[in-house]
């Protein structure tokens, strides 16, 4: 799907999700949707998974944004006491969007807790009580924290998800690789399940290739690693540091959130030669989230910095911010830079880089290896030092949803015009849903709801709405058919097919 046609859907008041590979232009499609929304007098909040992810966006994390801060269940005390809240209530409703990037980390749970609370606060049994929800991210990359659990509570799976039924905007064109690269390909591959051979040979050219360059971003999986290395490269300069402080405005409690998403430090210590990079977007000084660049100096406390591609730029304090019900409740200023020698692959999240070592010899969990190797923009920027069993794999259950987001998007593409870029700057109406069999449909929830009481599991697992929509607007006669649907991979249609086409030919038979 194309951009514009992602933001007139957004436009139009539809949920939808927001997804497609690293490089997709999601953050560009979400800031243009937000901008043209509220100029269209919506209420927008903007909010993510976690602090890191709100602090790219301007926004805040959802767990603030919802009122149930680190809760993991509601509880009927919960409920009762968030209910009663007076800011809540208001901040719920005067809110026409709610916008949650990154949603590969939000545990299935907590949208649940969300979706509760907005219907009791909003007073309607409606999803997210009415509010338009625009989720964003992409499930291959990294997955919510398991908590020990070897099962991961995925975003996709939970009962809002299947409520809310959002639309698939599944965005196609690539804006990070280069479209002729071997990386592209590759990272392609992983995402299909269609690695071979080649591509294994392909990434084995780069382990412990060497290069003419003397400082590279190393991504590690772990935090202790980065640390060491960065602290290790400092000391060796020679020289005497220079140390910056963040200035803090608002309570201490609003601070230290904003703060945890922030990743320039408390007190930055930096000496000319320090490799920094840049964590925040100045485009009008020509760095952005990830820019790479050296120390080059410090005069009357103002770094000098020279980037990768030879401009200097004097790196001033930025600021950074908190914002609830339209007010600024926290306000950090700090330089916009870290010590770049080495970075965590969970904070590189969201950044696109030249060059990078990476070291997966750590990894540890599915889809650590995918966002580490698409930070880096061409497979000559690559360099690995070290892969482990755990490398390449990405979570099974997601290989065969990702096909079913794929055509559901394709579907939704092809009724959806490829207008041009003025006409999206206003509201149009909602496109109508999918011409079905309205008795076929209601037939086939029926059937779902009585056989996840059999297996005893939720519903939506068994098929989504949009699936059995699927179904009822063009109903399969044979296997092949029903695979060839939206939602119905291999899997389903072994473990559920035979029902579902008895279902079918019964209610075709009568008609």
């Amino acid at each position: 799907m194309r951009q514009r046609q992602a933001i007139h859907d957004m436009m139009g008041g539809e949920n939808v999700f927001l997804t497609g590979a690293p490089g997709a232009a999601k953050t560009y499609v979400l800031n243009e949707f937000v901008k043209r929304a509220e100029r269209a007098g919506k209420q927008v909040a903007v909010t993510a998974s976690t602090g890191i992810a709100a602090s790219h966006i301007g926004g805040t994390t959802i767990h603030s944004w919802s009122g149930l801060g680190i809760l993991d269940r509601l509880t009927k005390e919960d409920l009762k006491r968030l209910g009663a809240s007076e800011r809540l209530a208001k901040r719920y409703n005067n809110t026409d969007v709610l916008v949650v990037d990154e949603v590969s980390m939000l545990h299935g749970q907590r949208l649940d807790m969300v979706n509760q609370l907005a219907k009791l606060l909003r007073g309607s049994e409606a999803p997210f009580g009415g509010m338009q929800v625009i989720l964003v991210g992409d499930l291959f990359q990294l997955p919510p924290v398991s908590r020990g659990s070897t099962a991961f509570d995925f975003v996709h799976l939970s009962a809002a998800w299947q409520e809310l039924a959002p639309r698939i905007c599944y965005l196609t064109e690539q804006h990070r690789q280069q479209g002729n690269d071997e990386l592209l390909a590759l990272l392609e591959a992983m995402r299909r399940n269609m690695l071979t051979n080649s591509h294994h040979a392909l990434l084995a050219t780069r382990l412990n290739h060497q290069t003419d360059e003397a400082v590279l971003t190393r991504l590690y999986a772990h935090n202790v690693d980065v640390e060491a290395i960065n602290l290790r490269h400092l000391a060796a300069l020679p020289g005497q540091s220079t140390f910056f402080e963040r200035h803090v405005k608002g309570s201490k409690a609003k601070v230290e959130q904003l703060a945890k998403g922030l990743l320039t430090p408390e007190i930055l210590e930096l000496k000319p030669g320090a490799e920094v990079m840049f964590v925040a977007n100045n485009f009008g000084e020509g760095y952005v989230n990830g820019s790479r660049g050296r120390v080059i100096s410090i005069d009357n406390d103002v770094p000098l910095v020279e980037l990768t591609h030879g401009k200097r730029v004097l790196v001033e304090s930025y600021s950074w911010s908190l914002n609830e019900d339209g007010k600024i409740r926290a306000e950090i200023s700090q330089l916009p830079l870290r010590l770049a020698w080495a970075i965590t692959i969970h904070k590189s999240q969201g950044m696109s880089l030249d060059a990078a070592e990476i070291d997966l010899g750590k990894a540890f969990t599915p889809g650590m290896d995918y966002v580490a190797l698409s930070r880096v923009r061409s497979l000559d920027g690559l360099y690995l030092r070290a892969i482990n069993a755990m490398a390449l794999t990405m979570h099974p259950e997601i290989y065969e949803f990702d096909v079913a987001l794929r055509q559901l998007s394709e579907l939704l593409a092809a009724e959806t015009p490829d207008i041009a870029e003025e006409a999206t700057q206003s509201l149009t109406p909602k496109a109508d849903k999918l011409d079905m069999d309205e008795a076929l449909f209601a037939k086939l929830k029926v059937w779902r709801q009585q056989r996840a009481q059999t297996e005893n599991i939720p519903a939506y697992i068994i098929a989504h709405n949009t699936a059995l929509e699927a179904v009822a607007a063009k109903p399969p006669a044979t296997p092949q058919q029903l695979l060839a649907l939206p939602g119905f991979g291999s899997r389903k249609v072994e473990a559920y097919g035979t029902d579902i086409l008895a279902i079918v030919s019964a209610h075709t038979a009568k008609s």
